[in-house]
Order: structure tokens, then C-alpha cells, then sequence
């Protein structure tokens, strides 16, 4: 926790998108964690082992969120919390110059569907490696690769139509 406990809830904050879902899925990942303590062995990236673990139980819970709709009907989506996120390590001039790009770019993010979401959020915001990535969401490395290149040119026309230059 104490090594990755911030890099997690910041990732669980960008994929629920939600302060209080965050906080449950951090909560749960650790949980997790500590109830298969007999079982686990940890030989690689403990990192990337958290975020595979917050992600597949991030997949469980909108899977049945989406059962849930389906069977009764209700909305139990996800909802956009409208709080913006700390910029931490940032001075003051790049706040100033970049603020409004960075919060149009990280709205655009958001938009994203979760198959693109949650590889750029993993290798920009984690600074995981594509390896990393294909291991954690159980995909093939080109997969992931071209994931992350169609997210980059949704963000880019996204950026480009609202006046955003490259």
C-alpha cells in the first residue's frame, strides 16, 4: 500500500470516474490482496499485478452493472463525478498555460470507450509498457498496440474539433 497505494487510487479514479466508486474499488483490490495472501506469489511488476487485479475487478462489477440493466431495467451506470482531479507536481506557469488543454484532454479521455480508455490511462498515466498492458488486460501485445493507436486518433479529432491544434 504504501508503495503503489497512490498510483492505484489515482488509476481506480480515472476508470470508474468516480470519487466514491474509486475508494470501493481501491478498497476491494486491497481487499482482494489480503484474502489470497496464502496463494499469492508476486514474481514480476507488483504494480502491474495491482492494476490487473483492480481492472478485472473493475470488469466484474460493470459486468453486473450490465446484467443488472438488462434483467430489470434500472440505470446503475457509472456517473461522470464533474470534480476535477489535483494536477500534482505542476507549477504554477504550467497550470496557467495548459490548464485548459489538460482539462479538455482529460474530458476527451473520459469519453473514450473502455477498450481505449483503459490502455491510455495505463500507459500514459501508469507508465506501463505495452507488455505490461497485454499482460494485465489479457490481450495480445499488437492488440494493445493498436488500441492505443485508434485512441490516439479519436483523441486527436476529438482535440482538433474543438479547436485544439497538435
Amino acid at each position: 500500500m504504501e508503495l503503489y497505494g497512490r498510483d492505484l487510487f489515482s488509476f481506480c479514479r480515472f476508470v470508474t470516474r468516480d470519487r466514491q466508486d474509486a475508494e470501493e474499488l481501491y478498497q476491494d483490490t486491497f481487499l482482494k490482496l489480503y484474502e489470497s495472501r496464502e496463494r499469492l506469489y508476486i514474481d514480476r511488476n507488483a504494480k502491474s499485478f495491482l492494476m490487473s487485479v483492480a481492472l478485472n475487478l473493475y470488469r466484474n462489477v460493470r459486468r453486473k452493472r450490465s446484467v443488472r440493466e438488462r434483467i430489470a431495467g434500472a440505470a446503475y451506470s457509472v456517473e461522470e463525478s464533474g470534480q476535477e482531479l489535483p494536477d500534482e507536481g505542476e507549477g504554477v506557469e504550467e497550470r496557467v498555460l495548459s490548464g485548459e488543454t489538460c482539462r479538455a484532454l482529460r474530458e476527451a479521455v473520459r469519453r473514450l470507450p473502455d477498450r481505449y480508455r483503459l490502455p491510455v490511462l495505463l500507459y500514459y498515466m501508469e507508465e506501463l509498457t505495452q507488455r505490461e498492458i497485454a499482460g494485465i488486460m489479457g490481450l495480445p501485445e499488437e492488440t494493445v498496440k493498436t488500441r492505443l493507436r485508434r485512441a490516439r486518433a479519436i483523441l486527436r479529432k476529438d482535440m482538433e474539433g474543438q479547436g485544439y491544434e497538435r
